[in-house]
């Protein structure tokens, strides 16, 4: 649709063009007002005629030319209930006052906010953080978490705070420049999503968590299975630090994906391992493992080939059986991955069918608590980290998200923020009006990256320091202390606000290794 009206505007400036030309020649100041009139009355003419003798649309045929606006306005819909109806806190995915925290830390500007909360305290739901009289004050030296359990020799110092899966391709070159130059610049990791790893995700010299999807591209044979040599090749690189499994996501779990042949291009197709202009198929499943041990021998695997960096799995809880029996397997084999990705239902992409997005997968908070819980519960999460990605976007989306049971976490579109995205929601159609999710050229060019890389850095900065901030206003010294008896939740069946622990209570370490009766 959008399409149609750039022809219509196209078409009436040409016939403007045109008009001024003849009359310039024959014309008579008297009669100009006549020629513009008689043809803009010509181009709706023709208009009308086509709509009365097409056969797909009925309003159109029923409404010529009228029936136009209906789908303009539906075009332009999402910037009309962005600017002009919804308010400061209810707006979806993200509302205006989480767009505007962004954009202050990112142009780090003055950050606070006038005349008091804007949400209501006793709604269900609601969250609040017990401060203490005595606050600490902790410094950028606390928001490091090393990752790297007792089979990895190159354990990683990671940041509280990095960015989330999203692959070059799904994002324009400039905004995977611009990522990783934020990430270079601000000393924190930049997950390349599973469409491998691109000159752009190198330039720059930022921290790389390799992605490996069911696709297996940048290591895949000609038949789309798993290439040990290839994967070797670039996981010993000094930018890689980590090496995630993908086993799901939160927008789309247990669903496949496709590249069209037409977004296959030659350079895709050579960063991916394909075969230029040819459809491919992303399977909902890996081919290289069918079984809890299988993903655990893969793990161990990965690890060997990349020289003993950190690997492990991201997942968006579905089947709670199937959680509790990853980790049986791990106390089972004694292998283990280094670290664990929780990606919760409300995650995003612009490759996600609607029922998908709206109707599979476990919420982030639940699904973090669950798996928090199980490697407790087995005795294993002293050795494997858990990362959360899920909405963080605040400095008290990073202390809700330790609270509950991560180490680290991870973000996406809080950094799409801060390269400048207005959430204009045309992820999925090529047209990202600021450059940020599209292969358009012309529109990607208004993306600078010298500036919005600054952008990602100090976002950054400024959220970690926040919620560092936060934490020292419990009284607590460090991000490791913090657990769930910190964190509370308004509840309007209960009338009071109860603590997470009650909602979710804590399992003590190894109690399911001594009564498996207890197991959930």
């Amino acid at each position: 649709m959008r399409k149609n009206i750039v022809l219509f505007l196209t078409a009436i400036f040409v016939l403007g063009a045109v008009i001024h030309f003849l009359w310039s020649i024959f014309g008579d100041d008297e009669y100009f007002f006549l020629y513009w009139f008689g043809g803009v009355m010509g181009v709706l003419a023709l208009i009308a005629a086509h709509d009365m003798l097409q056969t797909k649309n009925s309003i159109l045929k029923n409404y010529p030319i009228v029936g136009h606006m209906r789908y303009l306005l539906r075009e332009i819909s999402p910037e009309l209930n962005q600017y002009f109806v919804e308010g400061n806190t209810d707006g979806r995915p993200f509302n205006k006052n989480q767009i505007a925290l962004v954009n202050s830390r990112a142009d780090q500007i003055i950050q606070t906010h006038p005349f008091g909360t804007e949400h209501d305290v006793y709604k269900d739901g609601m969250e609040w953080l017990p401060h203490s009289m005595f606050p600490k004050h902790l410094d950028m030296s606390a928001a490091r978490v090393t990752v790297g359990g007792e089979f990895c020799t190159q354990p990683y110092s990671a940041s509280l705070m990095n960015i989330s899966a999203m692959s070059y391709g799904s994002l324009s070159s400039r905004a995977i420049l611009s990522l990783n130059g934020g990430a270079k610049d601000g000393g924190f990791y930049h997950n390349t999503g599973e469409g491998s790893i691109s000159p752009f995700h190198l330039e720059n010299g930022g921290d790389l968590v390799w992605q490996i999807g069911t696709g297996y591209f940048g290591c895949r044979t000609k038949d789309g299975k798993f290439d040990p040599e290839k994967f070797r090749e670039k996981a010993v690189m000094d930018n890689v630090k980590m090496i995630e499994i993908k086993l799901s996501q939160g927008a789309k779990p247990g669903h496949g994906g496709i590249l069209p042949a037409i977004k296959n291009t030659p350079e895709i197709a050579e960063i991916r391992g394909l075969e230029p202009h040819t459809t491919v198929f992303s399977p909902p499943a890996h081919s290289a493992f069918d079984s809890y041990e299988g993903l655990l021998e893969f793990v161990h695997q990965l690890r060997e080939l990349s020289g003993g960096k950190p690997v492990g799995f991201k997942l968006c809880v579905g089947n709670r059986r199937e959680v509790r029996e990853i980790c049986q397997a791990m106390v089972k084999t004694g292998m283990r991955p280094d670290f664990v990705t929780v990606d919760g239902s409300e995650g995003g992409t612009g490759a996600a069918p609607l029922e998908f997005s709206d109707h599979i997968g476990m919420p982030g908070e639940e699904a973090l608590a669950y798996v928090s819980d199980m490697l407790r519960g087995y005795g294993l999460k002293k050795d494997i980290r858990i990362i959360y990605s899920g909405k963080v976007i605040s400095g008290f989306d990073v202390v809700r998200a330790l609270a509950v049971g991560a180490d680290l976490c991870n973000s996406a579109r809080a950094m799409m923020f801060a390269l400048g995205c207005i959430q204009s929601l045309r992820c999925h159609a090529n047209t990202c009006p600021v450059g940020v999710a599209t292969q358009n050229k012309s529109l990607e060019r208004g993306l600078n990256v010298k500036t919005k890389r600054d952008r990602v850095a100090h976002f950054h900065r400024e959220t970690v320091l926040s919620a560092l901030e936060m934490l020292g206003a419990t009284g607590l010294d460090h991000p490791s202390k913090i657990d769930r008896t910190f964190l509370y939740q308004w509840s309007g069946e209960n009338n009071r606000s109860m603590r997470l622990d009650e909602i979710y209570p804590l399992i003590p370490a190894g109690s399911y290794l001594k009564e498996p009766s207890l197991v959930s």
